[in-house]
């Protein structure tokens, strides 16, 4: 009695592939295989949820997008979309809660695990302006699965979002989220911070299945991929 039992581990294979990038020669049919380090406990960080998967496969989607920017993931946990996105040549930064070092080392086993020596892992907290965050160089994308869960952080997200934006006004914010409850919104603080941001159809990018990758996604149509972006910066694309 009072002694906390050790929560259970397991190690998860995904597979991203099956289908073409664009540029890409008709004889080509690359396959990605991502190893990731999950831990069996309520701790938020430490699962794959649906939403990393649909994001992951966004970033394999794009991967010639992605080579060669500087990607920087929030609320990284066990790091599925980075991880891929540095399987595809980007230049990685893995971000946690400077508060739940469990987290960062996370991120630290799923790097180990697919022999990823190159990838920066820094705390950041959300809201606060911190060392790590101020010492942070320019991104060209930020990830963000699924941290759209809590109401209460959802300015704090937007707010660092906005930090980092600062630094490249042509940065873009990809992110899923589960849709949970219809009162939940984020379009109010989107115009406070002066962003704007698009809905992305997961069919666009094949992730409107039931198995993606090899693993379940319950209520497929629950989650929602969006890329958030300065009022600038989708002013000067269109």
């Amino acid at each position: 009695m009072g002694e906390r039992v050790a929560a259970a581990s397991r190690v998860k294979e995904y597979r991203f592939g099956g289908q073409r990038d664009e540029d890409e020669p008709e004889h080509l049919n690359p396959e990605l295989v991502v190893f990731i380090p999950e831990v069996l406990d309520p701790q938020y960080g430490m699962y794959v949820w649906p939403c990393a998967v649909v994001l992951a496969q966004y970033v394999w989607f794009h991967r010639r997008l992605v080579s060669s920017k500087r990607i920087l993931e929030l609320g990284a946990g066990v790091s599925l979309p980075g991880i891929v996105a540095a399987k595809c040549d980007a230049e990685v930064i893995l971000s946690d809660n400077a508060e739940f070092p469990q987290c960062l080392d996370n991120c630290r086993r799923s790097c180990q695990m697919n022999n990823l020596s190159g990838v920066h892992i820094i705390g950041v907290t959300w809201g606060r302006v911190s060392p790590c965050l101020l010492a942070l160089p320019p991104v060209d994308i930020i990830l963000a699965s699924d941290v759209f869960f809590e109401p209460e952080d959802f300015e704090d997200i937007l707010s660092t979002v906005y930090y980092l934006m600062r630094k490249n006004p042509h940065a873009q914010l990809w992110t899923t989220y589960q849709v949970r409850s219809a009162d939940w919104s984020i379009e109010g603080l989107l115009y406070k911070w002066e962003m704007d941001s698009f809905c992305v159809p997961l069919q666009s990018f094949e992730a409107n299945k039931e198995q993606l990758a090899g693993s379940s996604l319950p209520g497929r149509h629950t989650i929602e991929m969006m890329v958030i972006a300065t009022k600038k910066a989708v002013q000067l694309e269109t």
